[in-house]
């Protein structure tokens, strides 16, 4: 069973911000959209290169290598070169701290 790996305080991060942190060894990229917060995985499926310093549009992000999107909420492949989905994690606010885990493996 995966653990909840702390990230950062709920106020530390403001809307449009992202940190990167690992997560049993996988660097997860933990986004603040409109007030919330989302999970996924720092990589993108297309060549395996790290996602999170891309632009973010809305609730997407947008590879800075080749431009492939994906939904920041979801994980959800938007647009070629990509064809295959990020994982995303789940979060919780424990005590004023956001918290990720991997739960693929549980």
């Amino acid at each position: 069973m995966a653990d909840w790996v702390n990230v950062t305080k709920q106020t530390a991060l403001a809307d449009g911000e992202h940190v990167v942190v690992d997560v049993d060894g996988i660097d997860v990229a933990v986004f603040k959209i409109d007030g919330a917060f989302y999970a996924i995985e720092d990589v993108c499926s297309h060549d395996g290169a790290p996602i999170a310093d891309g632009m973010v549009d809305g609730d997407q992000i947008i590879c800075p290598r080749h431009g492939a999107r994906f939904c920041i909420k979801t994980g959800a492949v938007k647009s070629p070169p990509a064809y295959e989905n990020i994982a995303c994690f789940p979060i919780r606010i424990e005590n004023g701290q956001v918290q990720v885990k991997d739960d693929r493996w549980d």
